[in-house]
């Protein structure tokens, strides 16, 4: 019963890394989308979000069921606590990407994101992807270190946001309300993007070692 109950949990992280790996995708597909006005690719992380939806839905079904069938206490109560926070968090990652998406589809054929702020774009998707893959390590094998890494990681997404509004509310910003409105909404969704996989970092590293990281 109890091998069973623990290849039940084994299967929950299983399930956390396909989300995290799908999370991956859309972001990366979206910013693609997104920065070459890229309809078709729009589309697919536009569609594709419900599949992340739904994985969730039926990971958060199978923990509450393990939790009413097993009854489980002390670190094992904690992990499927943990699970189904995480989960909501990869969801919500993915809402995000589905945003971007979204962005890209709402300007076609023309891109959203002018060209002195492309590079902003860029590299806010590349400390996104960073954070993504980070977090895939720190689910499969709960390390503490790149737990804490992911801290500093977010901070180079805050700079980079901080950027961003500083172009949009510079004297020299000449394409209008409607453009730097768009870019507000992606800035804020590539910071929030990065906020849950803080969040989920702080989880596991609290499930680790029963402490909170403060910074």
């Amino acid at each position: 019963m109890r091998n069973a109950f623990h290849d039940e949990l084994d299967s929950i992280t299983t399930t956390l890394l396909q989300m995290s790996a799908l999370v991956k995708i859309a972001i990366t597909d979206a910013t693609t989308g997104l920065l070459t006005a890229d309809l078709a690719i729009a589309e697919k992380v536009i569609a594709a979000d419900s599949v992340i939806d739904e994985i969730q839905h039926d990971l958060d079904a199978r923990t509450i069921n393990l939790m009413a069938r097993q009854q489980p206490v002390a670190s094992d109560l904690r992990t499927l606590v943990t699970s189904l926070r995480m989960s909501a968090d990869l969801e919500r990652m993915g809402d995000l990407a589905n945003h971007v998406a979204k962005q890209a589809r709402m300007r076609y054929p023309n891109s959203a994101v002018p060209a002195e702020l492309i590079q902003i774009i860029t590299s806010m998707s590349i400390v996104a992807n960073k954070l993504i893959d980070k977090l895939a390590v720190v689910i499969e094998h709960r390390d503490t270190v790149r737990a804490q890494e992911i801290e500093t990681d977010d901070d180079e997404m805050d700079k980079l946001h901080r950027e961003l509004i500083a172009a949009l509310l510079s004297d020299d910003w000449s394409y209008g309300v409607e453009t730097a409105i768009d870019m507000t909404l992606l800035g804020r969704y590539y910071e929030r993007f990065a906020d849950h996989a803080v969040s989920i970092a702080r989880r596991v590293y609290f499930l680790v070692t029963g402490e909170y990281l403060n910074y």
